[in-house]
């Protein structure tokens, strides 16, 4: 599969533009879009699934126009909403069943078999009685990312899925995604989450005010940090200055005050050593360094 994104634009009523001439081509396996709150994602993610038309731009799959051809993209396409919602009175079982019908399995064997498999899949099947609404959390987002699944869509769309999540369901979450790329299909995962991005995506883009300010392997962005990120002891007596004039990314309790790690173009003031980056500091670089100075 190939989806490609043209000189996408998206300008609301209000004249807010959310999307800005946004540029994209994305192919088979995890594809990460990353950025802070506000920076397009959902709208882009709207656009992506038919439920908005763009301003001005286009998108494709498979050289296909979107708006032109709607229902047929719709066909292959599943999407798990930030704010993903059941019906109160509908188990679980019921409500995969409900996803099947609207994914067009209109066959009961082959229904009651794909939505068996699925629940196994995501692990839900013991609890398969139980009312949707009653799951916890991260069930709720399994069973979510299960009615995006069901159905065979060649592209899944998932919007912030580990918001909220505590850390051992955020990594089942993570595992679940990563096993459905074995899979020919293209996942885009849309998240303010560094850690959802380093963990599964092979290729991202970093959205920031509408725009694409990169687009690449994780492990470019990182490359962008190294030399910049340092590690560095302050006393208790400087803990609130260092905090105030530096971008901190971390701190840990010392015997001597406080271990740190900072993200700056460079750091004279203090002694220090550098620090191999990872994806959460070139984060920070990029988007605090990289692009206040090329403003």
């Amino acid at each position: 599969m190939k989806l490609s994104i043209e000189e996408l634009t998206q300008i609301y009523r209000n004249g807010n533009r959310a999307l800005k001439d946004v540029n994209l081509v994305i192919e088979d396996g995890m594809f990460g879009l990353l950025g802070p709150n506000g920076a397009g994602k959902s709208t882009l993610m709207k656009l992506l699934v038919t439920l908005m038309k763009p301003s001005r731009g286009g998108i494709t799959i498979n050289g296909q126009d979107l708006q032109k051809n709607r229902r047929q993209v719709r066909s292959v396409l599943g999407y798990l909403p930030q704010d993903f919602r059941f019906f109160a009175k509908l188990s679980t079982w019921e409500f995969l069943d409900y996803s099947a019908r609207l994914a067009g399995i209109k066959d009961n064997k082959k229904r009651n078999t794909e939505v068996e498999t699925m629940l196994e899949e995501v692990g839900l099947f013991d609890v398969r009685d139980r009312k949707a609404n009653k799951l916890s959390g991260g069930m709720k987002r399994r069973l979510g990312i299960a009615q995006a699944l069901i159905g065979d869509p060649k592209i899944v769309i998932v919007d912030e899925p580990t918001t909220g999540l505590d850390p051992d369901e955020r990594i089942r979450f993570r595992n679940l995604l990563s096993k459905m790329t074995e899979q020919e299909m293209i996942i885009i995962l849309s998240t303010h989450i560094v850690g959802d991005i380093s963990s599964t995506c092979n290729n991202m883009a970093l959205l920031n005010e509408g725009k694409v300010v990169f687009n690449g392997p994780p492990d470019n962005l990182v490359q962008k940090a190294k030399g910049h990120v340092f590690q560095v002891e302050v006393a208790n007596s400087e803990f609130e200055m260092v905090n105030e004039k530096y971008n901190v990314i971390s701190t840990i309790p010392s015997v001597n005050g406080w271990d740190m790690h900072i993200v700056a173009d460079e750091l004279t003031e203090m002694p220090s050593q550098l620090v191999e980056p990872n994806l959460e500091h070139a984060y920070v670089y990029y988007m605090e360094h990289v692009l206040k100075n090329q403003a």
